[in-house]
């Protein structure tokens, strides 16, 4: 766990913050960057937004689900965009987008490894949009996983619920695309220098 802390960038103490970077504000105060007036969200703020937005990624991605493979499992695929994009349920038994079906246990583990680290970095998180971004990576590694935990053919081996098909692309959920909206705002904040625990790099 300690190592997956590390490679997300989060400190395992505030004395181990590098020397060059800001300190994060004081409860109810600001930071100034380039200008901007940013205020960072501390201690049950922080969680609270983390863990909303996981809850509303989950449901919207649980309850999607349970209304396609009620309504359209099994039946021809609705056109809603003409060829471009169509509603059209499948069974996946790999990775986000279809890929890795030989190694479904092991997608599973990672689901469940991902859900734990984002767990325990919560306490350190003070950073608003990271916490819109892991929320995004939890409510969907969550989405997935109940699927591989509940679904056919068996325990830890179930295989997810794809229904989003745009025209020559994989076949994907509501929780793939929650995992890559939060990845790529992971990125962004990345580039930018804004760490999870809410300090700015300044080069």
């Amino acid at each position: 766990m300690a190592e997956a802390e590390r490679i997300i960038g989060m400190p395992e103490t505030p004395e181990a913050r590098e020397p060059d970077r800001a300190e994060p504000p004081e409860p109810g105060g600001d930071e100034q960057e380039g200008g901007a007036t940013a205020a960072a969200p501390r201690g049950p703020r922080r969680v609270a937004v983390l863990f909303t937005v996981a809850v509303v990624a989950y449901l919207l991605d649980l309850g999607s689900k349970l209304l396609v493979v009620a309504k359209l499992e099994h039946h021809a695929p609705i056109q809603v965009l003409g060829d471009w994009f169509e509603l059209r349920v499948i069974r996946n038994a790999g990775a986000a987008f279809g890929f890795g079906e030989a190694f479904t246990i092991i997608f599973t583990v990672i689901a469940a490894s991902v859900i734990v680290v984002i767990a325990r970095l919560a306490r350190k998180l003070y950073s608003l949009p990271w916490a819109l971004a892991l929320g995004l990576l939890l409510g969907g590694a969550l989405g997935n996983l109940t699927d591989r935990i509940f679904r056919a053919p068996g325990v830890l081996e179930g295989a997810v619920v794809d229904f989003l098909a745009p025209k020559n692309f994989a076949v994907f959920n509501l929780a793939d695309s929650a995992i890559v909206c939060g990845g790529i705002l992971i990125v962004i904040l990345s580039f930018r220098g804004l760490d999870p625990d809410g300090t700015v790099h300044k080069d």
